[in-house]
C-alpha cells in the first residue's frame, strides 16, 4: 500500500495538515474545531456551525451562499459534529473539483480556501448578533434533529446507554445539545459563543489533494488569520470507579427491545494495547464473523441484530442489540459467555488472522475516500500521538493471541440498557 505523507505545519492559531495525493479526483478541505464538551455550552455549540454554514457577510442569504457554490464547478459544503472521547468536534468540509481536469484553469483551490475563510471569518452578523431569522430558523431544525435520535430506538438506545453510563462525565452529553434549552438561545448569546470558540478551540485543517504544498501554504497565510490560543485540555484519566454493575430497564411503546451492554476497556487511542483491543473487538463483535454475531444472533437466534463497536479516545465498548422482550435473560446470559470466551482465549489462530485482513482491508476501504482519509489522521490531533497508517497495519499484524487475552481480561461491564415495551 502507498504511504500517506501527511505535511503538518504549526500555525498562528491553527494547525495545517496537507496530503498530496493523485488519488482523488477533487480537492477535499476540513476543518476541525475541537473543545472539551461543557453542559454549558453543548447546545449553542450544537447549534453554531449550522447557523454559519446558512450565510455569510459576502453570502447573506442561504440562495446566495449555495449559488456561490454551484458556480465553483458544483462545489459541496457541509458542516457535521461529533464526540471524540471528551471533546465535541465540529467539521466543516468544502469539496471542490480540482482545477487540473478542467478546461478554464479558475483557481478553483484558492477559492475553496477563500469561502472556508469566509464562513469562519466572517458571519452574517449585525451589532454583535448572528442574524436573527438565521437563527430562528436553525433552532428550529436543531430540535429536528435532537427528536430524530429518540424516533429512531436504535440510536436512541445507545444514547441513553451512553447517559446511564457515564453519568456525571462529558461523554454522557448529546452532540446536538438539549432540546429543552434551545428555545433560550438568542441571536446574541451564539455571537457571544462564536467569539469564545474563535479564541479558544483547537483548529485542524486538513488540505487533500492534488495540490502544490507551497501554494497551499501560502494561501493559508493570507486568508487564514487567527490568534495564537493554548486550548483547554481533558484529563482523559478521570474515569468514575465502579462499584456494581448498572441495570437500566425503560418502557416504551416499541415493537422490538433493544439491549445495549456498556463496558469500559481501559484502553484508549495510543496505549500499547490499543491495536490487540481492535482484534479483540473484531472477533467478539466487530464484524460479520464475530462471537456475538454467530452464536447470538445465528445460533441461538436471540437477536435481530448483535453487534459491538469500540468509542476509542474513551475508552469504551458498546454492545447492541434488537431481541424479543422475552428474551432478555437469555440474550444478557449469552453475550456475557462471548466476552468470558475471549477472556478464556477460547478462540483460534484462523479467527485471529480473518479478523486482522478484515481490518487492514475496512481501513484501507476508508481511506479511499479523502473524507475517510481525514477521520483516520484525525485521530492523532485529538490524542496528540503521531501513529502512521504503516504503524497501524503493522501493530495489528503483530498483534498475538496473548495480546488479546491480556486485553480481553482488562473489559469490565459497567452498564446494561434495555428498551422494552409497554406490555408484561
Amino acid at each position: 500500500m502507498t504511504a500517506i505523507n501527511e505535511i503538518v505545519k504549526k500555525k498562528p492559531g491553527y494547525t495545517l495538515h496537507i496530503v498530496q495525493t493523485d488519488k482523488y479526483k477533487t480537492n477535499s478541505l476540513v476543518l476541525k474545531l475541537k473543545a472539551p464538551l461543557d453542559p454549558e455550552t453543548v447546545t449553542l455549540r450544537g447549534l453554531l456551525p449550522h447557523v454559519m454554514q446558512s450565510s455569510t457577510k459576502t453570502y447573506p442569504s442561504t440562495t446566495e451562499l449555495r449559488s456561490h457554490l454551484d458556480e465553483l464547478y458544483g462545489a459541496n459544503f457541509f458542516v457535521d459534529l461529533g464526540k471524540k472521547g471528551e471533546y465535541h468536534v465540529v467539521s466543516m468540509s468544502v469539496e471542490i473539483a480540482n482545477e487540473k481536469f478542467l478546461k478554464d484553469s479558475e483557481p478553483l483551490l484558492q477559492k475553496g480556501i477563500e469561502f472556508l475563510a469566509d464562513v469562519l471569518q466572517n458571519p452574517h452578523v449585525e451589532n454583535n448578533e448572528f442574524d436573527k431569522k438565521t437563527v430562528e430558523k436553525e433552532k428550529r431544525n436543531q430540535k429536528v434533529r435532537i427528536q430524530a435520535v429518540y424516533d429512531d430506538k436504535m440510536r436512541y438506545a445507545n444514547s441513553r446507554l451512553v447517559e446511564e453510563m457515564c453519568k456525571g462525565e462529558r461523554f454522557a452529553l448529546h452532540v446536538n445539545g438539549v432540546n429543552e434549552e434551545v428555545e433560550s438561545i438568542t441571536s446574541k448569546s451564539l455571537y457571544e459563543y462564536y467569539q469564545k470558540v474563535m479564541a479558544e478551540d483547537q483548529f485542524d485543517l486538513y488540505v487533500i489533494g492534488d495540490v502544490d504544498v507551497k501554494e497551499v501554504e501560502s494561501l493559508c497565510d493570507r486568508l487564514l488569520e487567527l490568534n495564537e490560543r493554548t486550548p483547554k485540555q481533558v484529563d482523559a484519566s478521570l474515569v468514575k470507579e465502579k462499584e456494581n454493575e448498572n441495570v437500566v430497564k425503560e418502557k416504551q411503546d416499541v415493537k422490538q427491545g433493544k439491549l445495549n451492554m456498556g463496558y469500559r476497556t481501559h484502553t484508549q487511542y495510543g496505549d500499547d494495547d490499543y491495536f490487540a483491543l481492535q482484534v479483540f473487538n473484531g472477533i467478539f463483535g466487530g464484524f460479520s464473523h464475530s462471537k456475538l454475531f454467530i452464536n447470538v444472533r445465528e445460533k441461538a437466534s436471540l437477536a435481530y441484530y448483535a453487534a459491538s463497536r469500540l468509542e476509542s479516545h474513551k475508552g469504551l465498548l458498546m454492545v447492541m442489540s434488537g431481541i424479543e422482550f422475552e428474551k432478555y435473560d437469555q440474550a444478557v446470559g449469552i453475550i456475557n459467555e462471548q466476552l468470558q470466551a475471549m477472556k478464556d482465549g477460547d478462540f483460534t489462530e484462523g479467527e485471529i488472522d480473518q479478523t486482522k485482513a478484515v481490518i487492514r482491508n475496512q481501513l484501507l476501504e476508508t481511506i479511499d475516500t479523502s473524507r475517510g482519509l481525514v477521520e483516520v489522521l484525525y485521530h492523532n490531533a485529538v490524542a496528540h500521538e503521531e501513529i502512521d497508517l504503516k504503524h497501524w497495519l503493522d501493530e495489528i499484524g503483530k498483534t498475538t493471541k496473548e495480546d488479546i487475552v491480556k486485553a480481553a481480561n482488562k473489559v469490565e461491564l459497567d452498564t446494561i440498557y434495555f428498551l422494552t415495551g409497554m406490555e408484561g
